[in-house]
């Protein structure tokens, strides 16, 4: 399955391109086509772009975890690559009347988001025919300088089947009784959800699709498997969850387009983090990954502020060049995958924003009409994203870089002493307290 240039084969994925909107950014850039394992496999042409700065290296951080935002922060940022939505903008905040101004400039809102609990409200914009979304992004600009206007991401899903394992017990976990995690809430951006498998039915789940108006949802097969992970009734089958009792806030994210495409909708992200504000989970996982982009950092950034943890998979390109997000974002916890022997997973990414690691190679997964063995990041993040969960409903502050922390003293170092840019602090070795 393939959304846009690049779809890898586990859903780990999002893909936030980024594209220069500033008249500081520099030079031309080539836009490669991707395979589903990251590698290079042709050309697009090149984006040029004017003004004169760099990108600055990825900067150190206190705990050891390297930032790769930070060189992405500033407004000297990449042309669009084809990972976003042809002929799209997002922006942040548009000001009174902007609808109205832009369409004097041929630009069209197509539609308008608005984040109540972040207090912040984004918009998808229709660029002027003929009109490259970077010369775009500039013209916006030259409109309304500050403006926060980037790419209109998409994003990826895919799935790796393997061999064998269930989830508790590739992690060596006891088992646990139905109502263990209750009074924990957690949440999930991902896919769609079938509500009525057996392992999720009956279970205190809340779910919501955040697809476009005009869109239907995409298959539901990826957000079943990481939901029935985390909150899955205890069954035969092996699809128990690693907290049954605890509730569930499920967001889809994926939809299909109008040529038959299954697309990420940045929209709808968004959309979901302030669904998760409002609902107040402990902590919001995250099995997708891909470029920096400034909106969503932002709403990101403020959903942080609001006291959202988040959790995320660390990114299945099998990459040390190219920084997975949100999990390289400071304030987000990135989790990568090691099998059986503990060994990495061949296809995670490297770098030095990695946390932590955990199973996430053949995993026995709930699916549709049964289950499925898969692998990837996308599998390692739950076993993390429950036991902080578990952290704050128990009172611990609602900050990721104490509970980095607190993580840190429970792990098995792997690799090189200490941090490293494979398995960060080392395999996560502890199991929540059923009453969270």
């Amino acid at each position: 399955m393939r959304f846009t240039a690049a779809v890898c084969a586990a859903f780990m994925g999002l893909s936030i391109p980024g594209i220069s909107v500033s008249a500081e950014a520099v030079g031309c850039v080539r836009l490669l086509e991707y395979d589903k394992s990251g590698r290079v496999i042709g050309s697009k042409g090149s984006v040029c772009t004017e003004g004169a700065a760099g990108a600055s290296q990825p900067s150190a951080r206190p705990d050891g975890r390297r930032d790769p935002a930070s060189s992405a922060a500033g407004s000297a940022r990449t042309a669009a690559r084809d990972d976003a939505m042809p002929g799209e903008l997002l922006v942040l905040d548009p000001p009174r009347g902007f609808a109205r101004a832009v369409r004097g400039l041929g630009f069209a809102v197509l539609e308008r988001a608005a984040l109540g609990n972040l207090d912040m409200s984004v918009a998808r914009v229709k660029v002027p025919a003929r009109l490259g979304t970077d010369a775009a992004g500039r013209r916006l600009l030259a409109r309304y300088p500050g403006l926060t206007v980037d790419a209109n991401p998409l994003f990826e899903a895919a799935e790796r089947s393997v061999s064998d394992s269930f989830a508790r017990a590739a992690i060596g976990w006891r088992a646990v009784p139905p109502n263990c995690g209750r009074g924990i809430r957690l949440g999930m951006i991902d896919a769609a959800i079938d509500l009525n498998h057996p392992a999720l039915a009956g279970q205190d789940i809340v779910y919501r699709s955040f697809h476009g108006p005009d869109r239907r949802p995409a298959k539901p097969d990826h957000g079943t498997a990481i939901a029935a992970m985390m909150a899955g009734r205890p069954d035969d089958n092996g699809w128990g969850g690693l907290l049954p009792g605890m509730a569930l806030r499920a967001a889809n994210m994926f939809e299909v387009d109008s040529s038959g495409r299954v697309v990420g909708s940045a929209i709808g992200l968004v959309k979901a983090v302030d669904w998760m504000v409002s609902e107040r989970v402990h902590a919001l996982n995250l099995s997708i990954a891909g470029s920096d982009n400034r909106v969503t950092r932002k709403v990101f950034e403020r959903a942080r502020k609001k006291g959202l943890i988040m959790v995320a998979a660390a990114g299945n390109w099998g990459r040390a060049d190219r920084p997975a997000f949100p999990a390289a974002y400071p304030h987000v916890v990135a989790v990568t995958a090691v099998g059986e022997h503990r060994n990495v997973y061949r296809h995670a990414n490297r770098g030095g924003y990695i946390d932590f690691a955990a199973p996430g190679v053949a995993l026995w997964t709930a699916v549709p009409g049964g289950g499925r063995f898969q692998s990837g990041t996308s599998f390692a993040a739950p076993y993390v994203s429950v036991l902080l969960a578990a952290e704050v409903a128990r009172g611990v502050p609602a900050d990721a870089r104490l509970l980095r922390d607190r993580l840190r003293s429970n792990t098995v170092d792997l690799g090189a002493p200490g941090h490293d840019d494979v398995y960060g602090w080392g395999l996560i070795d502890r199991q929540p307290d059923c009453a969270g």
